[in-house]
């Protein structure tokens, strides 16, 4: 059977102008409109920390100063006849793009490439565990998810390159807000003895431990556990029965700041943690937070407007 052909349209326009260009377009009878508005992009990623890894800096610049309208219908004659009507008494300049079935399944994955992280680390996506990994790298295989990331985001590159700088061998790791387990698996991939994971969102549990399992790490080495450590009281003592040689949390200032007295417990005497998902206009707050905590600031690591921050007892 052959794929299905798809024009996808895009109508550019103005943010002041937009409702007006929405408004006519479902006057017409297109009802399936899709927003792309750097302002609304902005604030959605501001409220939904779970996306960030889905954005690298292409897509950012991208989108800057953009305000349009897409919509798709199908590549034939009537989905051309459609697209007249769509279009018809419309003032605003617009492009038309064809789509292979393929492109309109697999278009998300354009924006994952494999990652060099520090001096070991190579972040790859599954599908292509394939191609070659450079010499001297240690690979990282995941597989996104809808919900997770893949390292590609600023705050969890700065996370990153802690883990690689002080995983050590055999010692134990606690990762919390885990998501798609990216920091507890690298740490493990890196010789970490084992790691504990823990995430508010149930979803993420398995998909840590699918990534887990396509780096051959299987349960005897990774746990993963769904709750908040901050109201959960059970699952805090259950963390706090032993200590970690690494607590990670990328995460974002409004949780670090809280859970920043229950890290020293957590650690071991010559432990690090290391937080990140920290916007630098907060840095300072969390860095009170960590002193508040008796813990020693040691590092701070800087990139597009995030920052990362260690600190040991």
């Amino acid at each position: 059977m052959e794929d299905i052909k798809w024009l996808e349209v895009a109508v550019n326009t103005a943010p002041d102008k937009l409702d007006e260009v929405c408004a006519k377009l479902t006057a017409a009878g297109m009802d399936g409109l899709v927003i792309e508005d750097e302002g609304e992009f902005l604030r959605f990623l501001e409220q939904n920390k779970q996306y960030w890894d889905y954005v690298d800096q292409e897509l950012l610049d991208k989108m800057k100063g953009v305000t349009r309208v897409k919509f798709y219908v199908t590549d034939d004659e009537d989905g051309k006849k459609q697209l007249a009507q769509y279009i018809h008494g419309l003032d605003w300049e617009y492009t038309v793009t064809p789509l292979s079935d393929n492109d309109w399944a697999y278009s998300w994955q354009k924006y994952y490439k494999p990652l060099e992280i520090g001096t070991r680390l190579y972040v790859v996506p599954q599908w292509m565990r394939d191609d070659p990994v450079p010499d001297g790298r240690v690979p990282f295989y995941l597989n996104p998810g809808l919900t997770f990331g893949t390292g590609s985001h600023a705050s969890t590159q700065l996370c990153l390159e802690g883990v690689e700088e002080h995983t050590k061998a055999g010692r134990a790791v606690l990762d919390l807000g885990c998501g798609s387990g990216i920091l507890s698996i690298a740490a493990l991939c890196l010789g970490a003895g084992d790691a504990v994971a823990v995430d508010i969102d149930p979803k993420a549990v398995d998909v840590a431990y699918e990534n887990a399992a396509l780096n051959g790490i299987g349960k005897d080495r990774y746990t993963v556990r769904a709750g908040n450590v901050l109201s959960d009281a059970a699952l805090a003592r259950e963390l706090a029965q032993r200590q970690y040689h690494l607590v990670l949390a990328n995460i974002v200032a409004d949780v670090i700041i809280p859970l920043a007295p229950h890290v020293p417990p957590l650690l071991e005497e010559d432990g690090v943690f290391l937080c990140s998902g920290i916007i630098d206009t907060r840095a300072h707050e969390v860095e009170n937070a960590l002193r508040q905590a008796g813990l020693k600031l040691t590092r701070k690591r800087e990139k597009n407007g995030w920052v990362a921050l260690e600190a040991t007892k």
